[in-house]
């Protein structure tokens, strides 16, 4: 008698249920992905295609994804993040320094010469979020944390072989920081979003730019300069940006169960390293696209690097002072990011 009741109870619950249950657990869901980059670019290809692409095989179909590249859901690239937050899309890739001091402590990572590995230093991205500002990004649903293989300079009419050579050009740079870098080694500094770059090259807006070799091709950078200077390889780099993937959190926290567990293992602390592996593993693409051309390219030499290193060390210490100033301890920021960088690259 008991066991009747309780299949009827659980017939019962069925027949309730069954509309809402059923349609959760086999729930499809199509997730539009925005960001800046050109169609054509090797972050789109390479990394947000395939990370889509993976997404939708691990969740059987049922997540789908309509991309977005070159900002064709409107907007600016300085909207992308807030266009995921507000849930305007679902997904964005974008660089949190185009809203200048609006993610102040992750900015240690685009300090000068920090890294030189994008793999080691995405993961170490990743843990010192996670442990040092975990409410960096608490408006959404961050999917992973990256940052791009070293930055050089490209220039149009004169090649810069020391850093005496910089004084009074007009330098586009990505970040709040990086442009605080240019500014210390004499460069007059013009920060703008990427897509901007060939219109302000063309039109002679800017000298020339700091962007890595591997979006050289996207932005015709290879085509609009004819000189490009490097540093030494193994050495840190002049600078690098970070980057963010994010979700909108409601649209995350309203996914079925066993597809939020698909996102989170596309998610982290692997796929940031993925990430930032594949970028930097497009640099020698870009930069074979400005020897094809014949462009010229100085590699500075130890000492020439060392004076670079040596002008711009003060941008540390502001951005530390900065910190301070903020409310939080901008030293043990700094050597925090520092550790971090070391203790994957040793990985």
């Amino acid at each position: 008698m008991k066991r009747r009741s309780f299949m009827q109870g659980a017939a019962a619950a069925t027949v309730l249920g069954a509309p809402h249950l059923s349609g959760y657990a086999q729930q499809s869901v199509t997730l539009k992905f925005h960001t800046f980059m050109a169609p054509l670019s090797n972050v789109w290809l390479t990394m947000n295609k395939p990370w889509m692409d993976k997404v939708e095989k691990d969740s059987g179909g049922r997540i789908k994804f309509e991309g977005y590249p070159a900002m064709q859901l409107g907007g600016t690239p300085v909207q992308l993040y807030d266009q995921a937050r507000d849930g305007v899309v679902d997904i964005v890739w974008t660089l949190p320094g185009n809203t200048a001091g609006r993610f102040p402590r992750i900015e240690a990572f685009e300090l000068p010469f920090m890294m030189n590995n994008a793999e080691a230093t995405s993961k170490a991205l990743w843990e010192y979020v996670q442990t040092q500002a975990p409410d960096e990004f608490k408006e959404t649903q961050v999917l992973a944390l990256h940052v791009h293989g070293p930055g050089m300079f490209h220039t149009v009419n004169k090649a810069i072989t020391k850093a005496a050579d910089l004084k009074g050009m007009k330098l586009r740079g990505p970040t709040r920081q990086a442009t605080k870098m240019l500014a210390s080694l004499g460069a007059i500094p013009v920060g703008m979003p990427l897509p901007q770059i060939p219109d302000a090259l063309s039109k002679g807006t800017i000298d020339g730019c700091v962007i890595p070799w591997e979006v050289v091709p996207s932005v015709k950078v290879h085509e609009l300069t004819r000189f490009h200077s490097e540093f030494p390889a193994g050495s840190p780099a002049l600078y690098t940006t970070t980057f963010v993937m994010a979700m909108n959190k409601a649209r995350y926290e309203g996914l079925a169960p066993d597809l939020k567990k698909v996102i989170d293992a596309n998610s982290g602390l692997a796929t940031s390293a993925w990430l930032g592996k594949t970028q930097q593993g497009n640099d020698p693409v870009g930069r074979k696209s400005a020897t094809d051309r014949n462009n010229t390219i100085h590699t500075f030499t130890p000492a020439e690097a060392d004076e670079f290193i040596k002008l711009s060390s003060r941008v540390d210490d502001e951005w530390v002072a900065d910190m301070d100033k903020r409310g939080y301890k901008g030293a043990a920021l700094l050597k925090s990011a520092k550790d971090l960088i070391a203790k994957h690259a040793k990985a």
